[in-house]
């Protein structure tokens, strides 16, 4: 795999053959394009180009809008926007709470005061408060009110509730409430073609909010009495049972309240710290450490009887033992020392055996009675530990059966607090209502009275203006968005990569027809440039170089494919290489009316030698270039596809292989001829010439598909015939390909 950079002057990468093959047939791919994996990327270069292309499209768009705001802003009738502002503080008396001074604002919730505000933006958008502001003016009928709102003065056929429903709506479709946020000044805005209708329904609106929500303080708190006043009898007939209840079930169960009914005592004491309790509680203690006991005069004694007594700690640690074994040792120190220098039977070592033997026996007697007072121990621990557990146990089942009485009892006492609790509540709220009965203090203050405004709040040009502008260009983008993607043509060069997904080989500028021959043989000419770099792609087209057998063809006739072969075998004869031409469109054969030389003489060609009415030799032709030889299509048969087909043409290119350095196919169009994709399936490569705004991705792709069905190496394409100072092609990056030429005179 290596690098190139082709015509495109883009980087791309070669790909070895049997990557070609697992690459779907395509010789190259560009990594620094504008698609991946078939997606297009965002390019704002791209973006910019296709406005400029369309700039005249944008422009008409965005001048018809501007044009219709200017239009229907001079149709418009001037409305006047009346504006009142309202301060809206926190509930001054709550209904079941204290009475508070308006004049500052509670500490609340955050979130509960802005729920409070947004309920008085609803009630101020309400259709009840607006029926309010319509019965206070009396606009329900009113000629002036239906004149100053520019609606159809209302006939006799309506009935009181279609007139009522008339002026209702009306009046909100006008009305505007807005509450800014963390502020509590709302505005009211009412629009009409009178400015004093304006400040009048604004101001009315203000007002009848105040009354609206004095009234509705003054009903909850009636309400609020009464109903306080049943809840206060229920919940005193609930307390007064539940406080029987509780008294019975004590006198059953044996159970005493102290006065502040907060401990319970039992026959043997406090139920919280009865005798059965704290017994249990001092002697499940003893159990614990008589338990502790147990273990421990057990790990005594078994670690006495496990070895010799002298080897456990309670005996080393008996005074008696540590001085018998003391006078021992002085008495074995002394045996010693005799023994050195007596022998056995003398009297001095007898005595101090005797002596050694004695307090042998006196250990072992104190060892003795050490080991019976650990077991004595041990015995009596096991005795304690097994008589309080049985305490223990018997003691559980009597404040088992206690516990049982005292759950009955918290229930109903529970019962009880809770039922005092709520009376005493609403007792203390029912008191409060009562003396908050009659207070009428508003939490709606008016900050900004509505007044009639001067200037009219619409049309306002400027700001339709603005609105058509912003219009002007969606619909512009939109446009050219749909344009853009409906367009399925292959105009550019990027079309060849970002539509069809296949390597561009070359891009021939456009020129006319009979300028092409003179424009080939100048070197210096656009086309030939474009050609020459053609050349210098396929040159490295695959990862061996050159293929040694080419076709090239395209999906529909008449897109320069012929051009194409001609240009590429003379530029591959001028590097010095033997070339040969074949002319395989033997239906219409354009190569020897193409080439002047040839004199458009057609007699033995392709179909001579296929048919083995010719050699190759003979059917060779010449041209103006020693290297690159010629072979037209030859007389025209009556079944070319067969012809083609036949083991003679695949004999025939490896005769022309092994003589010539390329072998080049001229060959019919893709599209409902079966020729080229049976001529691609033996050449090296196959080289598609497509027409700039001609062709269409649909006839390029079903062109493409019927050629990888026949297992080919598509090395590329070759956009022909492309116009880059065409409007159109302007968002191309090949855009003012004539920018350089050369030029007689030097550079300054």
């Amino acid at each position: 795999m290596q690098q190139i950079t082709p015509v495109s002057g883009q980087t791309e990468t070669v790909l070895a053959p049997e990557q070609i093959a697992a690459n779907g047939g395509y010789g190259a791919y560009r990594e620094s394009d504008a698609y991946l994996d078939g997606e297009p990327s965002f390019n704002i270069r791209e973006l910019i180009a296709i406005i400029r292309a369309n700039l005249l499209i944008i422009g008409i768009i965005v001048a018809a809008m501007l044009a219709l705001a200017v239009v229907v802003t001079m149709l418009q009738t001037p409305r006047y926007t009346s504006v009142t502002t309202l301060q809206i503080n926190d509930q001054s008396a709550q209904i079941l709470g204290k009475q508070d001074d308006t004049t500052q604002d509670p500490i609340v919730n955050s979130t509960d005061t802005d729920r409070f505000l947004r309920t008085q933006v609803d009630i101020l958008k309400s259709r009840a408060l607006a029926e309010r502001v319509a019965q206070k003016l009396r606009l329900v009928g009113n000629a002036k009110f239906y004149d100053a709102m520019g609606v159809r003065q209302p006939t006799g056929d309506l009935t009181r509730a279609e007139l009522d429903d008339l002026t209702i709506r009306t009046i909100e479709q006008a009305r505007d409430v807005d509450l800014p946020r963390n502020t509590r000044l709302a505005t009211v805005s009412f629009i009409s073609t009178q400015p004093e209708m304006a400040a009048q329904i604004a101001n009315a609106f203000a007002s009848e909010f105040i009354q609206t929500n004095l009234q509705r303080r003054f009903d909850s708190s009636t309400y609020a009495r009464e109903f306080i006043s049943g809840q206060l009898s229920e919940a005193r007939a609930k307390l007064e049972r539940s406080e029987r209840d509780l008294n019975a079930y004590a006198r059953q169960a044996g159970l005493i309240r102290d006065r502040d009914a907060n401990n319970v005592m039992s026959q043997g004491g406090r139920v919280g710290s009865s005798v059965t309790t704290t017994s249990l509680l001092e002697l499940n203690s003893a159990a614990n450490q008589a338990q502790a006991a147990r273990i421990a005069a057990e790990g005594r004694w078994h670690l006495m009887n496990s070895g010799s007594a002298l080897n456990s700690p309670d005996v080393l640690a008996n005074p008696a033992i540590a001085s018998l074994l003391a006078e021992r040792a002085r008495n074995m120190a002394d045996l010693e020392r005799q023994r050195a220098n007596h022998l056995e039977d003398y009297p001095a070592v007898q005595q101090l055996k005797a002596q050694v033997g004695v307090i042998d026996a006196q250990i072992q007697n104190v060892a003795r009675s050490i080991r019976a007072s650990v077991k004595q121990q041990f015995d009596a621990a096991v005795e304690a530990e097994r008589s309080l557990k049985q305490q223990v146990a018997e003691l559980k089942s009597s404040s088992l059966a206690e516990q049982d009485q005292l759950v009955q009892y918290r229930l109903l006492e529970r019962e009880a607090d809770t039922n005092r609790t709520v009376y005493e509540g609403l007792l203390q709220r029912y008191k409060e209502l009562n003396a908050a009965a009659g207070i009428s203090a508003s939490n709606i203050t008016i900050i900004d009275p509505a007044i009639a405004p001067i200037r009219p709040s619409s049309p306002n040009l400027l700001r339709n203006l603005l609105i058509s502008l912003v219009l002007g260009f969606g619909f512009a983008a939109v446009f050219i968005y749909l344009r853009t993607q409906l367009d399925d043509s292959v105009k550019v060069p990027e079309d060849v990569e970002g539509k069809l997904q296949m390597a561009l080989l070359g891009v021939i500028p456009l020129a006319a027809d009979s300028d092409i021959d003179v424009a080939m043989e100048d070197p210096k000419s656009p086309i030939s440039e474009g050609y020459n770099s053609l050349r210098s792609a396929l040159l490295y087209s695959t990862a061996t170089g050159l293929p040694k057998t080419m076709l090239v063809t395209s999906s529909q006739p008449s897109e320069g494919k012929s051009t194409t072969s001609i240009a590429i075998a003379r530029g591959m004869a001028r590097l010095g290489r033997s070339v040969v031409l074949l002319d395989l469109d033997l239906r219409r054969p354009p190569l020897h009316r193409a080439i002047p030389m040839l004199n458009a003489e057609n007699s033995c060609g392709v179909s001579s030698i296929l048919t083995s009415q010719s050699t190759v030799d003979e059917a060779l032709r010449d041209t103006d270039l020693d290297t690159l030889k010629v072979i037209t299509s030859g007389p025209i048969p009556p079944s070319p596809t067969e012809l083609l087909s036949s083991s003679r043409m695949t004999q025939l290119l490896e005769e022309l292989t092994a003589r010539f350095d390329l072998v080049l196919l001229d060959s019919p169009p893709v599209l409902g001829l079966a020729d080229s994709p049976l001529m691609a399936a033996l050449v090296d490569g196959v080289v598609i010439v497509i027409q700039s705004d001609r062709s269409r991705r649909g006839s390029l792709k079903a062109s493409l598909r019927r050629l990888r069905n026949m297992r080919t190496n598509v090395l590329g394409a070759v956009l022909t015939k492309f116009d880059p100072t065409d409007m159109g092609n302007r968002y191309s990056e090949y855009y003012g390909y004539n920018y350089y030429q050369y030029s007689n005179t030097s550079a300054n």
